[in-house]
């Protein structure tokens, strides 16, 4: 028997190159994982309000499919155009129970190539976490359109995907760890060529969280994507 509240027959709401183009538009993905179904709502209520529609949850804690059900279900109800992603996904099997949930999009921290096909069988967006060039090519024969440089300072930052580009310039890259909201930070990712960034406790921050200071939360969120904007404007 399903669980309540669950969409038994559920899909996407935006098709895989919508979803691109959200990702690419926007250029920034709040990464925000709490056990706590009004906490995630509020959070995900913030960045909507903040000009950012989209959002990766990500798939941490127990009974996380539990939080995102009721998160989706929030989300088509209350904040159109909002295109909800999960994240931390590291086997086709959570794949496919997040995307029976209504996922538009799944990131994982690996390249796992039954994950790209479930994704793919689906025409969800997967964006598989990669460090090197082989990787990154092994992720495109995959229909990856945009792939995760993860861990991004460790693999390389900035640097790394400048280098990546030049081969390889149709490459589209998301790098999550190691991106900041600090103007310096934005701009060399963006100067290397990233399609957009993931941030998580770098944007949300913790003791805001602990707060509930969701406004400050919703002006950390706006300020980072006007920054964002700003600087593909130059």
């Amino acid at each position: 028997m399903p669980v309540a509240g669950w969409h038994v027959n559920a899909m996407a709401k935006f098709t895989r190159i919508e979803t691109v183009q959200k990702l690419k538009n926007t250029g920034l993905v709040p990464v925000f994982y709490h056990a706590e179904v009004d906490v995630t709502r509020k959070v995900l209520q913030a960045a909507y309000q903040a000009g950012v529609h989209v959002f990766e949850f990500t798939n941490r804690g127990d009974k996380a499919h539990h939080v995102f059900s009721d998160l989706i279900d929030f989300a088509r109800k209350e904040l159109p155009g909002m295109a909800m992603g999960v994240g931390s996904v590291i086997d086709a099997p959570t794949a496919a129970l997040y995307m029976q949930l209504g996922a538009d999009f799944i990131v994982s921290p690996i390249l796992d190539a039954a994950t790209a096909e479930v994704c793919n069988q689906r025409k969800v967006l997967w964006s598989p976490g990669c460090g090197t060039p082989s990787e990154i090519d092994r992720a495109h024969r995959l229909g990856a359109e945009i792939v995760k440089i993860f861990p991004g300072t460790q693999v390389g930052g900035p640097g790394f995907v400048k280098a990546i580009k030049g081969p390889m310039p149709w490459t589209e890259i998301m790098p999550t760890g190691g991106v900041s909201p600090e103007k310096e930070n934005l701009q060399a990712w963006f100067d290397a060529g990233v399609a957009c960034v993931g941030m998580g406790s770098k944007l949300i921050n913790k003791q805001l969280i602990e707060e509930r200071d969701f406004s400050r939360i919703q002006a950390d969120i706006k300020k980072a994507y006007q920054l964002i904007q700003d600087i593909r404007s130059l």
